[in-house]
């Protein structure tokens, strides 16, 4: 029987975080980074990454950053083979980059449609696609966690006016959830758990705007009675990253203080 605390224990594995300079991704990177294994952090924008690449150093996390936007699908190979060169491996895949549009579906632009389905559907699968192929399926391991939302499964954002004007985000979000679903039935023969965390509110820089307009009617909703804090994605991320969780692969978990309990 294997203790508790080696089944939670990272050391030795590779973790790539997209989206991980801020935000939710820097908050999971911690996270992984806590418990053990070496990160790589990607995003855009290179002075945010040199930050959190400090921090995570400053943290005693060993940390490498590759610049890349997902938004540009031809990118996506090249992420995947120099996340691989960083430390020589990876076993975890973090999908948690995600951008937003706000406008009503009769009004939606088709550019900015296309930019979000991208971002949060296109870039993950092909992500998982060629991660899976380099690494997880010749060592026959690996884990990959999807960072969707709520809004994933809901067709009225949070009891924003209006269904919340963000169609794209939550049709990427659904189709992440789903993927996640079909990649777990897919490759369980290869020793590769896929899961898939949906949070709630956090205050994050994305959400600045919407928790300013809505918090109020977000916290009445939920029964904790609070937004999502610094920590409140480490647990769930790095459970479904490490051996704990080595017998659950297709599912969901809110991470949303009760809300979608109500």
């Amino acid at each position: 029987m294997t203790q508790m605390k080696a089944l939670l224990d990272l050391s030795g594995k590779v973790a790539l975080v997209t989206g991980g300079s801020r935000g939710l991704g820097f908050q999971i990177a911690q996270g992984l980074g806590e418990m053990g294994a070496k990160v790589v952090i990607t995003a855009r924008k290179v002075h945010e990454l040199d930050e959190a690449i400090a921090t995570l150093r400053k943290q005693g996390i060993e940390a490498h950053s590759v610049q890349a936007d997902l938004t540009q699908l031809e990118n996506v190979p090249a992420l995947a083979d120099r996340a691989m060169a960083a430390f020589g491996r990876l076993d975890i895949l973090v999908n948690n980059a995600a951008n937003n549009w706000v406008a009503p579906a009769e009004d939606f632009p088709d550019d900015a449609w296309n930019k979000i389905r991208t971002l949060t559907l296109d870039a993950p699968f092909r992500l998982c696609r060629e991660v899976a192929k380099r690494a997880f399926i010749p060592q026959r391991y690996g884990k990959i966690i999807n960072i969707a939302s709520l809004a994933g499964f809901k067709g009225n954002a949070y009891g924003a006016p209006g269904g919340g004007h963000i169609i794209a985000y939550q049709s990427g979000k659904g189709g992440m959830v789903n993927m996640t679903r079909a990649l777990a039935v897919e490759w369980g023969r290869y020793n590769i758990n896929v899961n898939c965390v949906a949070p709630g509110t956090f205050p994050t820089r994305m959400a600045e705007k919407y928790v300013a307009e809505l918090g109020d009617a977000i916290l009445r909703q939920t029964p904790l009675g609070r937004l999502g804090g610094d920590d409140d994605l480490k647990g769930a991320v790095t459970f479904f990253a490490s051996d704990a969780s080595r017998h659950i692969t297709g599912q969901l978990l809110p991470v949303d203080g009760g809300f979608s309990a109500e």
